[in-house]
């Protein structure tokens, strides 16, 4: 379990990818912990991982591989990348039509800092796009602001995996959670239900009732509820 540290590559948006952390052990817990890079920030490389209270920066595939990883209560930041660039949040790397990973955000926030925002011309952001043929990402209960596409996702390249990957949305909340104009793919699910969604919280998802419940880090184990 690693607390209250912050973790940086300081290679800067022109050296490309430049990962800041990869996380490859079972049971991982990240408590109240920054990361901060520009391309492939966080590599939640395998297992099961979970993220409370954290803040991840980044610009392209900036949480990205194929762990069984929740995100709970953190802060995606997106920051301004070099000229011709789009931002993606998340690049899931699920290989297997049975696999167990995922990228999971619950009671998240996904903003954009200021010199993203201001920049001339607008710059293109997206909440993920397929780095594998079985990608597999479920945003929910989350707040997603104005400055991601309407589309919502991007593609990796021409159709590849629109029809095999697995991406949700669930309860969403702000600007940038409309869904009217979001992506009309095969594989995208515009809101999966409650059924659906509380299979992805982390008491079920990655079982954490039986080892994130004993570390003495707060979580929820189930959706949130009014």
């Amino acid at each position: 379990m690693a607390k209250d540290i912050g973790i940086e590559n300081t290679a800067g948006a022109i050296k490309h990818q430049a990962v800041a952390l990869r996380v490859s052990g079972d049971m991982a817990i990240f408590h109240n912990c920054q990361f901060d890079g520009y391309q492939d920030t966080l590599y939640v490389h395998a297992y099961r991982q979970f993220y409370r209270d954290c803040t991840i920066t980044g610009t392209i595939d900036f949480i990205f591989g194929d762990a069984s990883s929740v995100f709970q209560n953190c802060n995606m930041i997106v920051r301004k990348p070099m000229a011709n660039q789009a931002c993606m949040v998340t690049a899931q790397g699920r290989k297997d039509r049975r696999g167990v990973g995922a990228i999971v955000m619950q009671n998240c926030e996904i903003r954009a800092e200021n010199e993203f925002i201001s920049a001339q011309p607008a710059i293109n952001a997206y909440l993920g796009r397929p780095w594998k043929e079985f990608s597999r990402t479920i945003i929910m209960q989350s707040l997603i602001d104005g400055f991601i596409d309407p589309q919502g996702w991007s593609v990796w390249a021409g159709d590849f995996a629109l029809n095999t990957l697995f991406y949700a949305e669930y309860e969403n909340r702000g600007i940038g959670a409309n869904s009217n104009n979001r992506v009309n793919w095969r594989g995208y699910k515009k809101n999966i239900g409650q059924e659906v969604a509380a299979g992805f919280a982390p008491g079920v998802f990655i079982l954490a009732d039986e080892w994130v419940g004993l570390s003495g880090v707060p979580y929820e184990s189930g959706l949130n509820t009014l």
